[in-house]
């Protein structure tokens, strides 16, 4: 076999995020909750440093990166100072520096979740729409394991405790347009690593979704 056909920046890159990911997952669950999950910033901006890398680079695909980080910024501030686009919630600090009562990763995630999501949904069909449809579906089944999740791990908290249908309304309004960009702008992304980040994604949420009914944290 030759080995340093396996070394490759693909394989390396998915070799990195699963490694982050089931750290991530069993020091919450087994040792120290507290410092593993202090430690998210890092893994979201290894994962988005990950993502750049394995995309095609163009001044299209440079540009729907500014555009998924300035919407989604906007979008959030938007909704934590008004409460209407996805709902009355506010941040927590473990996500780190803020920007007008927003974290400055949310850009960089809105980033992440429209380019795996899209990348995922061009293997499902060549339709135009269908791939724009399905991009914003992928986005919300996420949300979906992530907000029960996020109160605990101190991401986000709504005011009611719980994320309404008013929230996947908003998401699903702002990642449309995002979806329609990415697929007209034709954007590449080398190999498997938006698929695999998608899964770890949803694991991580699901597994500590799983764990918090069960035993807690």
């Amino acid at each position: 076999m030759n080995y340093s056909s396996l070394i490759t920046k693909l394989n390396i890159s998915i070799f990195l995020i699963w490694l982050f990911h089931v750290s991530g997952i069993i020091g919450i669950i087994y040792t120290n909750t507290s410092w593993f999950i202090g430690q998210t910033p890092i893994n979201l901006i290894l994962s988005f440093s990950l993502l750049l890398i394995n995309t095609k680079l163009s001044k299209s695909t440079l540009l729907l990166f500014i555009g998924c980080f300035t919407v989604g910024m906007i979008a959030e501030i938007v909704g934590v100072r008004y409460g209407f686009l996805f709902g009355d919630y506010t941040y927590g600090s473990v996500l780190g520096i803020k920007l007008m009562e927003v974290p400055l990763l949310m850009g960089f995630m809105w980033c992440t979740l429209v380019f795996i999501t899209g990348s995922i949904a061009q293997f499902f069909t060549d339709s135009f729409w269908i791939k724009c449809f399905v991009g914003v579906g992928l986005m919300l089944t996420l949300d979906l394991v992530m907000e029960p999740i996020a109160p605990v791990l101190d991401f986000w908290t709504f005011a009611d405790g719980v994320a309404s249908f008013h929230n996947y309304v908003g998401w699903a309004l702002v990642a449309f347009p995002l979806q329609i960009t990415f697929h007209k702008f034709k954007i590449e992304i080398e190999g498997a690593y938006p698929l695999n980040l998608y899964i770890l994604q949803f694991l991580f949420f699901t597994i500590l979704l799983i764990k918090i009914n069960s035993i807690g944290i």
